[in-house]
């Protein structure tokens, strides 16, 4: 079989997994309910992964790869720090819409590799793309020059994994996506300058009306 098709059918797996782990949470999807909903055979899906864990690693890897390029883009595209975090609000959006409350305490609790592989995604990435877009920020004159960066690079940082804990905000109670978003827009308007309250509320009314 030419690679290209192989790597073709492994995409489908990583993509079909990701659906389902998203929808349903990872400790209540088996190997037998991905196989059924690509409708293809468990010899199939074995080929490509031996086993659960290997398959959740690798599905993580791939989803965290491609959030680095959709940052990569955000930073390339926006016009200022500002900016770019809208466009981190709209990336939030769509991941977390009809994504299961269990998804990181499944992680953590029955996947402990992969839960180390996006813990140092976390502590590395994406600290430096928070603390990076402060520095931008500041340099650009929209948010204040204050406060200590690397404090408030931490802070949000730990805002981001405060929202998935259920003992924090039940799931029951509170949708993770208004969640999410709740604390962004309450830490953009923290380190806002005057300049850069004021661009947060044009951004604001552009996405309201759309």
């Amino acid at each position: 079989m030419p690679e290209a098709i192989e790597m073709e059918i492994k995409d489908k797996i990583l993509q079909a997994a990701f659906r389902l782990f998203m929808r349903n949470g990872i400790k209540s999807v088996s190997m037998d309910d991905i196989a059924l909903h690509l409708g293809v055979s468990k010899k199939t899906l074995y080929k490509w992964f031996e086993n659960k864990d290997q398959l959740v690693m690798a599905m993580l890897q791939d989803h965290l790869d491609k959030m680095v390029e959709d940052c990569g883009s955000f930073t390339i595209q926006a016009k200022n720090a500002i900016e770019e975090l809208f466009q981190m609000m709209q990336m939030i959006r769509q991941q977390l819409a009809g994504m299961h409350p269990s998804v990181f305490y499944d992680l953590q609790k029955y996947h402990q590799p992969a839960w180390q592989v996006w813990i140092t995604h976390k502590n590395k990435f994406i600290l430096q793309q928070i603390a990076r877009n402060l520095k931008d920020g500041i340099e650009q004159g929209l948010y204040r020059s204050d406060f200590d960066l690397d404090i408030i690079a931490r802070l949000r940082l730990a805002q981001i994994e405060d929202v998935f804990n259920p003992e924090i905000f039940p799931p029951d109670k509170f949708d993770l996506q208004k969640v999410q978003l709740a604390t962004l827009e309450h830490f953009m308007l923290g380190i806002a300058s005057l300049k850069g309250y004021k661009l947060i509320n044009t951004y604001k009314q552009v996405v309201e009306q759309d």
